[in-house]
């Protein structure tokens, strides 16, 4: 698995990469050497945030935690990271190495989940801008709203992060 680690406000020491290569290696069972590991930490008062994403295949998992010592941080996000990967087993199992949870779990004791979509809607798109998208999502209550971009015309995503900021999402351009 290949280590992307940064930092923000803060000093990355040698001693904390070894102990996150080391760490991730719990990670290889499920996607081997071909996946991307990207670490960011930052320092906020007492604190320390570890953002983990794992990239495998056009999948992408992630976790955040926050903790006074970085280490027990790193160790809950895989800890999270490994526990989606269990709760979607079926699904995710297409996807990732063959036998990955030969030694995990047997099919038996664990029900199958099943979504059920309970409801569609159709709307119309109108161009906005992400300003307008954010206010337009708080006036309806949601914690996210799609609009299209006035100004790329792409379809994009608005939503209220954990941590109360706003964060949108659109599509890569190829």
């Amino acid at each position: 698995m290949k280590l992307q680690l940064t930092a923000k406000k803060m000093q990355v020491n040698q001693t904390f990469a070894d102990y996150a290569e080391k760490k991730l290696k719990k990670l290889d069972r499920f996607f081997g050497d071909e996946a991307d590991a990207k670490i960011v930490m930052s320092a906020f008062k007492d604190e320390i945030t570890i953002e983990l994403t794992v990239t495998y295949s056009n999948m992408f998992f992630r976790a955040e935690q926050r903790a006074a010592d970085k280490e027990d941080a790193l160790d809950a996000c895989i800890d999270k990271i490994i526990r989606q990967i269990r709760k979607n087993k079926t699904k995710v199992e297409k996807s990732l190495r063959e036998n990955a949870f030969a030694d995990q779990y047997d099919d038996s004791m664990e029900e199958q989940q099943r979504y059920e979509i309970i409801r569609h809607k159709k709307f119309t798109l109108r161009p906005m801008n992400a300003e307008e998208a954010i206010l337009q999502m708080n006036m309806l209550g949601h914690s996210f709203f799609m609009f299209k971009n006035a100004d790329s015309g792409e379809v994009n995503v608005v939503y209220r992060r954990d941590d109360g900021n706003y964060a949108i999402l659109e599509p890569e351009r190829d």
